[in-house]
């Protein structure tokens, strides 16, 4: 039971860090990143080396009795420091690299104690699930791993009370975030805490080994899952809300190029619809298709139209940016009429009229299409004489 624990953990740690790799690859000079890859990596890594069958096989291939061990626990530590200096990016200020490297310095410490103490130590029988009861009264293999377990202890400490504290500072899928990794560094710290009770019965005669063997791999299990999910949450909520606001404003976009279909299909302006694509990429082929239209439209627009319909709309509704899409929704109307018009006159050459306005961004294209939607009443686009030049561009 405790090698599928400690697989299962492993899987769901390693998940989490490949979730967040690409992140890395494209931000490599991101403490912040490369502290909580860090975290994830080295916290699989410990559960893989501490995996029975893991053990066996390490202490095989070594010759080496018990030397996953101090492997074990040089992961351990390595975890320790990468949360402590997830915590110092946490909190910011002025002095973040020198704190950060002080952890990393203590910690290299105590991995380098944990290796001395090793190798003065003696631990000739190979135990897999309870070295640290059973060798618990062992000239230095014992401060091994009570440095091993008290260095763990304090870094899922600071991590839990850090995550806590600024989980009360924040909302939404950050704060979930944070109180999931909180919850699990408590259980992190249920871990040593139990181990630590187990040697200490064993120092006072009495074998609790079991605690060592059962309660603490599940607390270990349990933290490394609500680790790896608080750390995705923020992802996941992040995600899920740029997918929404892509397929709201890919819908809310509709009505515009519904209005510039014609124009699309007969001038072949419209790219190829992208198959299997996300909404923000949809959202970004929409956009092109209707500024490709708009473009065509250029030497059509009427500057006379635009600032007549948004004097109208300006003086009857008062909201400038609705005026000017209100503007914006006559200028194309008309521009189509006549682009696509029989016997229409030729476009008069590039920069020879002024443009009703500045070429409208997203948020402008937005609400032309609720003009066009029917939501806002569009004035009517006055009568052209025949043989009309247009004024300007869209």
């Amino acid at each position: 039971m405790n090698s599928v624990i400690n697989y299962l953990s492993c899987a769901a740690l390693w998940l989490g860090l490949a979730v967040k790799a690409p992140d890395l690859l494209r931000h490599r000079h991101d403490p912040y990143l490369r502290a909580i890859c860090a975290v994830l990596g080295l916290a699989g890594l410990c559960f893989l080396l501490g995996a029975p069958p893991t053990v066996g096989a390490v202490n095989r291939l070594s010759g080496v009795p018990n030397l996953a061990a101090p492997l074990t626990y040089a992961a351990i530590t390595g975890y320790c420091a990468a949360s402590q200096v997830l915590v110092v990016h946490w909190r910011g200020g002025p002095r973040v690299r020198s704190t950060a490297r002080r952890w990393t310095l203590a910690y290299a410490a105590v991995v380098l104690g944990i290796g001395v103490a090793f190798a003065l130590g003696d631990a000739p029988v190979e135990r897999r699930t309870d070295l640290d009861t059973y060798y618990a009264t062992t000239p230095f293999i014992a401060e091994m791993i009570v440095l091993y377990l008290v260095a763990h202890l304090t870094a899922v400490s600071v991590t839990t009370v850090s995550a806590l504290r600024w989980a009360r500072q924040v909302r939404g899928g950050l704060r979930a975030g944070l109180l999931l990794l909180g919850a699990g560094s408590l259980c992190g710290a249920g871990y040593s805490v139990v181990k630590l009770v187990a040697v200490g019965a064993r120092w006072s005669g009495h074998d609790w080994s079991a605690l060592g063997t059962t309660v603490s791999p599940a607390a270990a299990g349990l933290g490394a899952l609500l680790v790896v999910v608080g750390v995705l949450v923020p992802l996941a909520v992040s995600w899920v809300g740029e997918w929404r606001r892509a397929s709201r404003a890919y819908v809310r976009l509709e009505p515009l190029e519904r209005a510039l279909d014609d124009l699309l299909v007969r001038r072949a302006l419209r790219l190829p619809r992208p198959r299997f694509a996300s909404p923000a990429t949809l959202l970004m082929w929409r956009r092109t298709s209707i500024h490709n239209a708009l473009g065509h439209l250029d030497a059509y627009g009427d500057r006379d139209l635009y600032d007549r319909t948004r004097a109208d709309a300006l003086a009857a509704k008062g909201d400038p940016e609705l005026a000017g899409a209100t503007a914006w929704a006559a200028v194309i109307t008309d521009a189509l009429r006549h682009e696509a018009g029989p016997g229409r006159a030729a476009p008069p050459a590039a920069g020879t009229v002024p443009p009703p306005a500045a070429s409208p961004d997203p948020a402008m294209l937005a609400r032309i299409a609720d003009v066009l939607a029917g939501t806002v009443r569009v004035p009517g686009a006055p009568a052209v004489p025949s043989g009309r030049a247009p004024a300007g561009t869209v």
